[in-house]
């Protein structure tokens, strides 16, 4: 893989979720292997952001995300369930970034988690559809993490072990993928 990073998404607005601690998880998989990765939590997203004025012109905190984005390698995003979907804030974030040129060709990876039995299948399938429609090479192997406060520790570790194992599985697989498909950074 190249000196660019991974931009990891923890993809909901809930302080203290489960979602950002299984993020960290991967951004700590990715620093295992000595990997560039870069954590953005939506929920640090600028207020100004959701002023209707924002689809004119951006603010400048944002313009930094967006360029963050536009310099990664690839995206790793966290996300999950929300009544049978992904959360909305991740959709919205999603289409404030520039079109097409955000995903075009970008490699993404996803981990669905959530306290149910499948772990974000549905979740993760239609933000898929969303990434196949802005063109991102999507890599396929998935996780799926179901039951997700049964398998957190109170720092925030992996409980399961095997769970751990297809989440490190996945960070090197999807470091090789983006490393192979990844344009020459702009600029």
């Amino acid at each position: 893989m190249s000196d660019r990073p991974i931009f990891i998404i923890s993809g909901t607005n809930r302080p203290n979720s489960n979602t950002l601690r299984v993020a960290r998880v991967v951004q700590q998989h990715y620093a295992s292997q000595n990997l560039p990765a870069d954590l953005f939590d939506v929920t640090d997203l600028p207020p100004e952001v959701f002023s209707p004025s924002v689809y004119a012109g951006k603010p400048p905190a944002f313009v930094e995300v967006q360029r963050r984005v536009l310099d990664a390698a690839g995206i790793h995003i966290v996300l999950p369930e929300y009544n049978g979907s992904f959360p909305g804030i991740l959709k919205y974030f999603i289409d404030l970034l520039k079109f097409p040129e955000s995903f075009d060709r970008k490699p993404v990876a996803f981990v669905g988690l959530a306290n149910g039995m499948f772990g974000a299948l549905r979740a993760v399938e239609q933000l898929q559809m969303v990434f196949a429609y802005r063109n991102a090479h999507v890599y396929p192997d998935r996780v799926f993490i179901p039951a997700v406060r049964d398998k957190l520790d109170a720092q925030g570790l992996l409980t399961d072990n095997a769970l751990d194992e297809r989440l490190n599985r996945q960070v090197r697989g999807f470091a090789a993928f983006a490393g192979a498909l990844a344009p020459a950074r702009p600029g």
